[in-house]
């Protein structure tokens, strides 16, 4: 374990991963239930994580079996389990962590500063708050259904129900049936607090954006104008944060004009230093495409070359080689295929069908008169100039 300041940083390989063989009570009776799924889960791993807390079956740090195993052993998905989880996080039992797993938490020592992602549920759990202290619930009174609440603070209806159930696990409202989206939603205690201003903005910065920042502070001190950053997988192990969160900051820094990403081996640039707040862009930087102009191209290519196979090679009624298949053929990824297929069903050319005799079948005989590759790695605004 390594403190880095503000967060705590956890070395999977020395954590303890529990398995389902470790679980030592009986299964949770998931037919004669009055509760949802979700709740009754939650209250099973409760119990088994307190007994084993008590006998130091399970220490803190410990990580839980994964949610899709759990789901397999239990007979339910794993969204069930994935809201399982969450009602024993916020019940204070585990914390869950991006690239290490859910840990178990001593609930008689102060939380840690794990470094986490801020989820829409919890965006939605404030406003459910807000709207229940600005319309002055009274205990015991219903609430609306999950639909109207979800149109009513702007989230999605799933999201919304899994705050209400939030709300429900903490004693703040109750159902009176065991189907979590069913409208009878009714306040419990209205005793609750709402967080401060300050506390309700840092609340709300999620993971992306705390990594952007630290994207910044790694430009600044590595790098300079011109230079490449590194991978995305070096960065992760880095900062400790997925690639997939690497990948969203990085976004996030090129909309902002501080990267440029370009496709192949050219990379991601810098042409920006984070702290200019004007900057002149050096000329070899603007004579290439940015990645998502040749990504165009790209799928351009490929679809006037599927073009010149099925005017080449087949008929209206024929039935084309699966994607795997042509991906294979022509050295291009199952995406990419994807795309072009989607792209020339939209014009006319293709049909998708369904079932055992399904497939995709051609619809009309493409033109080809136009020139197959249209793609270019240069800017086009460069070769207009130049």
């Amino acid at each position: 374990m390594k403190n880095t300041g503000d967060f705590i940083l956890l070395d999977k390989s020395v954590l303890k991963e529990l398995t389902l063989k470790d679980i030592s009570i009986q299964l949770p009776d998931l037919k004669n239930i009055f509760e949802s799924k979700a709740i009754v889960i939650a209250n099973w791993l409760i119990e088994w994580i307190d007994a084993d807390f008590k006998s130091s079956k399970i220490k803190e740090n410990d990580l839980l079996p994964k949610k899709a195993e759990f789901a397999y052993h239990l007979g339910v998905s794993i969204g069930t389990m994935q809201n399982a989880f969450r009602i024993i996080e916020d019940k204070g039992y585990v914390e869950s962590k991006q690239c290490l797993g859910t840990m178990v938490r001593d609930r008689k020592k102060p939380s840690t500063t794990l470094r986490k992602l801020t989820s829409k549920r919890d965006v939605s759990i404030n406003l459910l708050k807000k709207y229940i202290l600005d319309n002055k619930v009274k205990v015991g009174q219903k609430l609306p259904s999950s639909r109207f609440l979800a149109a009513l603070i702007g989230s999605s209806a799933n999201t919304t129900r899994l705050a209400l159930e939030n709300l429900c696990s903490v004693g703040i409202i109750d159902h009176q049936f065991k189907a979590s989206n069913d409208s009878s939603w009714i306040l419990k205690s209205n005793t609750f607090t709402m967080p401060r201003a300050k506390s309700a903005v840092s609340t709300n910065v999620t993971l992306v954006e705390q990594v952007q920042k630290d994207l910044e502070n790694y430009i600044t001190k590595n790098l300079k104008v011109g230079d490449r950053i590194p991978a995305h997988e070096n960065l992760s192990k880095e900062l400790k944060v997925s690639i997939k969160t690497i990948h969203d900051a990085l976004k996030s820094l090129i909309k902002n004009g501080v990267l440029l990403a370009l496709r192949g081996r050219y990379g991601t640039t810098v042409i920006k230093m984070p702290n200019e707040s004007a900057f002149s862009p050096r000329k070899e930087t603007s004579i290439f495409a940015s990645a998502q102009e040749t990504a165009f191209y790209n799928y351009e290519k490929t679809q006037n070359h599927i073009k010149e196979i099925i005017a080449q090679n087949y008929e209206i009624g024929s039935k084309l080689p699966s994607i795997v298949q042509l991906s294979k053929e022509l050295d291009l990824s199952p995406n990419t295929i994807r795309k072009a297929f989607n792209n020339l069903a939209i014009e006319g050319y293709l049909r998708f069908e369904r079932g055992r005799y399904g497939g995709t079948f051609v619809m009309d005989i493409p033109e080809t008169s136009s020139h197959s590759f249209k793609w270019l790695a240069v800017s086009p605004k460069y070769v207009r100039v130049y």
